[in-house]
C-alpha cells in the first residue's frame, strides 16, 4: 500500500501508542500490583481484553476456529501471556520495572538462538552473530554495574532473575510455535482467543500459589483498578491494535523498533513516577543490548531486501525466456 493512503498523523499517532503505550504497560503492572496479587491482576486483563475481542471478532462474522486449532492457538497463548507475561507481573514484585523492561527487550535475541529452521543463516552471519554478543554483553553489564549488588541480597530477587530468562525464553517459544503451526482462524480471532486462554490459566496459577489468601477486593486501590484499566484498554487493546494495523502498512522492521523504544520508555518512567533508582552503567547497559538488537535487525532487513531483489531477478530472467520460447514457437 502507498504511503499517501494513510493519513500521516494516523501512522504517527500508531507509533506513538506502539511505543509509548507498550513501555508504560511495565509502570502500570508495578501499580497494578501493589492492591490485586500478580497472577489475579494477569487473569482480569487478559480475560476481559480477550472476551472483548471475541465479541468483537464474532459481531464482525468472523468464525471460531476448529478445536485442533483452538488448542494449538491456546498453547501459543499460555506460553506468551502466562509463562511470558503473567511472571513478569510476579517478578515485578522483587524487581525494578525498569530493569524488567530491559530484560524482556532481550526477546528478539532469544528468537536468533531459539529459531531453529533459521540457525544455517543466523550463526552463518557474522553481524547477526556480533548483535548477539553485542546485546547480552549489555546486559552482563546490567548486572556488573555498582549497585547491582543489591539484586542479588535476597532469595526472592534472585528467583525472580531466573524466572525472567523463563519469561523470555516462554515468550519466545510461544511466538514461533504460533509462527510455524498452521491454525485457523484470522489474527483478531487468535489474539481473542490467546488472551482468553491466558486468562484462564492465570487465574488457575493465581490460586494455585494461593494468591486469594487474605485478598480482599474492598482493599483494592483506586490507583490498581485505574492501573488495570490502563493495562485493558490501552496495553491490551488499543496499542495492539495499532501494531497489527501497522504491520499491514509498514515493514516488520520498522514497526518492530518498538522494542528499542519500550525500554527506554520503562525506565524513564520508573525512575520519574517510581522513585527507581538509575545509574549510568545501567542506562549504557540498556544502549549496548538497543545496539545489539539494531545489529541483529539491520543484517535480517538486508537478507529481506536481498531475497526479493533475487526473487524479482529470477522472477525477470524467467519471464525474458518464456518470451523467447513463444518467440521461436510463434515464428
Amino acid at each position: 500500500m502507498g504511503l499517501t493512503k494513510h493519513p500521516k498523523a494516523l501512522v504517527l499517532a500508531a507509533f506513538a501508542a506502539v511505543y509509548l503505550i507498550w513501555g508504560s504497560t511495565y509502570l502500570a503492572i508495578l501499580l497494578a500490583i501493589k492492591t490485586i496479587p500478580p497472577f489475579f491482576m494477569a487473569g482480569s486483563r487478559f480475560i476481559i481484553a480477550g472476551l472483548m475481542l471475541l465479541i468483537y471478532a464474532t459481531l464482525k462474522g468472523e468464525r471460531i476456529p476448529d478445536i485442533k486449532s483452538v488448542l494449538k492457538i491456546s498453547l501459543a497463548g499460555i506460553l506468551m501471556l502466562s509463562v511470558g507475561n503473567a511472571l513478569v507481573a510476579w517478578v515485578e514484585q522483587y524487581l525494578p520495572s525498569g530493569l524488567v523492561a530491559i530484560l524482556v527487550a532481550t526477546v528478539p535475541l532469544w528468537f536468533v538462538v531459539l529459531d531453529k529452521r533459521q540457525w544455517a543463516f543466523h550463526f552463518s552471519n557474522k553481524q547477526i552473530v556480533a548483535g548477539l554478543i553485542v546485546g547480552f554483553a549489555g546486559v552482563i553489564l546490567l548486572f556488573a554495574s555498582k549497585g547491582s549488588a543489591d539484586l542479588f541480597d535476597s532469595k526472592m530477587k534472585i528467583i525472580s532473575l531466573c524466572l525472567m530468562l523463563v519469561c523470555t525464553v516462554g515468550w519466545t517459544i510461544g511466538s514461533l510455535y504460533s509462527k510455524y503451526q498452521k491454525v485457523q482462524g484470522s489474527t483478531l480471532m487468535k489474539v481473542a482467543i490467546q488472551m482468553s486462554a491466558a486468562g484462564i490459566v492465570n487465574f488457575i496459577g493465581g490460586f494455585a500459589l494461593n494468591e486469594q489468601k487474605d485478598f480482599i477486593l474492598q482493599n483494592i486501590s483506586r490507583e490498581s483498578i485505574g492501573a488495570l484499566v490502563y493495562l485493558i484498554v490501552m496495553g491490551s487493546l488499543v496499542a495492539y491494535m495499532a501494531y497489527v494495523w501497522l504491520l499491514s502498512i509498514r515493514p516488520a522492521s520498522l514497526v518492530g523498533t518498538y522494542a528499542y523504544v519500550n525500554p527506554v520508555v520503562a525506565v524513564f518512567l520508573g525512575w520519574l513516577i517510581a522513585d527507581e533508582h538509575v545509574n549510568t552503567q545501567k542506562i549504557i547497559g540498556l544502549f549496548i543490548v538497543i545496539a545489539g538488537l539494531v545489529i541483529v535487525n539491520l543484517s535480517k532487513e538486508k537478507r529481506a531486501v536481498n531475497t526479493e531483489h533475487t526473487s524479482n531477478k529470477f522472477s525477470s530472467a524467467k519471464n525474458a525466456g518464456s518470451t523467447q520460447i513463444h518467440g521461436k514457437r510463434n515464428s
